[in-house]
């Protein structure tokens, strides 16, 4: 079955990272826009069965789509049996899923798009890579990713580890989108408003992050586009 395609002419709402909190994306699908979610539906908020739920439920109805985050590829991974070492948090999260739930969870994993191209305007969830304006999104399956589509799901790192234990990463790549291109992405927490953070780079492109910290302690962003 494929993805429900994005309806012409396109009003779309793009939401950022839902981490389980299930009713503030309860509100962001009560829309007649086409929904496109920025990955990372799962872990951290108190909910993410009825987050992954809500979002199945829009593919269903031809209302949306979500981008492949790497919080959703993990817990794939997990139900398939490729992690060995699984998290209090991956923990939580599984412990949600009845077996139908998991069933559909890796089905959709599976052909959820690694980024997605309409226009001007690039969808994905870590980060943008200049292979992604030439190609579409290759399938993946359970095994780690590796080039683009590692860029997608992860950003870029730097090498380095921050303070908090989690691996740091740079916004180098913002600098290398092209004018005339916007990539809305998740990922990471970069705002310090609250709002959307948005950023241009040296070669005229822009990048507009969404993650505001849904299930971690903030709320949850979206942005209304008509193209």
């Amino acid at each position: 079955m494929s993805l429900p395609p994005i309806p012409q002419p396109a009003r779309i709402r793009v939401v950022g990272d839902v981490h389980g909190d299930v009713t503030a994306f309860r509100y962001a699908a009560a829309t007649d826009r086409f929904v496109i979610q920025l990955g990372d539906l799962v872990d951290n908020g108190p909910d993410s069965a009825g987050a992954l739920r809500i979002m199945f439920d829009l593919i269903d109805q031809g209302r949306g789509l979500f981008i492949l985050g790497n919080h959703d590829f993990k817990l794939a991974r997990a139900i398939g049996g490729q992690i060995t070492r699984v998290d209090a948090m991956l923990t939580a999260t599984l412990g949600q899923l009845d077996e139908p739930l998991r069933e559909r969870t890796v089905r959709e994993v599976l052909r959820a798009p690694a980024w997605l191209r309409h226009g001007g305007n690039l969808f994905v969830h870590g980060a943008f890579h200049s292979s992604m304006l030439e190609q579409p999104a290759p399938s993946v399956d359970l095994e780690r990713p590796h080039g683009a589509a590692s860029r997608a799901l992860y950003g870029e790192p730097t090498g380095r580890t921050q303070a908090d234990g989690y691996p740091e990463r740079s916004l180098n790549w913002v600098d290398r989108i092209p004018a005339g291109i916007v990539v809305y992405c998740g990922h990471d927490r970069r705002s310090t408003d609250g709002r959307p953070y948005r950023r241009t780079g040296q070669a005229g492109g822009a990048a507009v992050f969404l993650d505001t910290g849904a299930g971690k302690g903030g709320h949850l962003s979206w942005i209304d586009l008509d193209l």
